[in-house]
């Protein structure tokens, strides 16, 4: 789906044009990765260079139901550091921001969130994230 959804309101992001590194907390430890723009997309999933289009790439496990098009808020995470390195969240994803547990005043959906690589990044996955349907219960 590449993370374009044609009944939402387009995001205006600037890409990366720099290394830097992303740093994941996640309920099972803390995971770095190198950022090089020049790989950027590493999928499908998201806006391309967006947290879960780096997260997947990098084999961090962060849920996404809608497949990254912003018709869900399974793939929330909190942003700790470099928000301010990040585009503007949409109406559509403060729309959807609504629906996930815990929303804090750094909180993002991965597949709209798209640094420009100015500052390194410090994102959680929190623990309570998970798709239930994905998992059985």
């Amino acid at each position: 789906m590449g993370g374009s959804n044609p009944y939402i309101e387009a995001s205006v992001t600037r890409k990366a044009t720099v290394p830097f590194t992303m740093t994941f907390l996640t309920p099972d430890g803390t995971q770095t990765v190198n950022v090089d723009p020049g790989d950027i997309p590493y999928g499908e999933t998201g806006q391309p260079g967006s947290v879960l289009d780096i997260a997947i790439g990098a084999g961090i496990d962060l849920e996404h139901a809608c497949g990254g098009v912003c018709a869900c808020s399974t793939c929330h995470v909190i942003v700790k550091e470099g928000l301010d390195s990040c585009n503007e969240a949409t109406d559509d994803e403060l729309d959807q921001l609504d629906e996930a547990p815990a929303i804090t005043l750094q909180s993002r959906l991965a597949c709209q969130c798209v640094p420009d690589g100015s500052t390194n990044m410090l994102v959680e996955i929190p623990a309570w994230n998970k798709n239930l349907v994905k998992e059985g219960h």
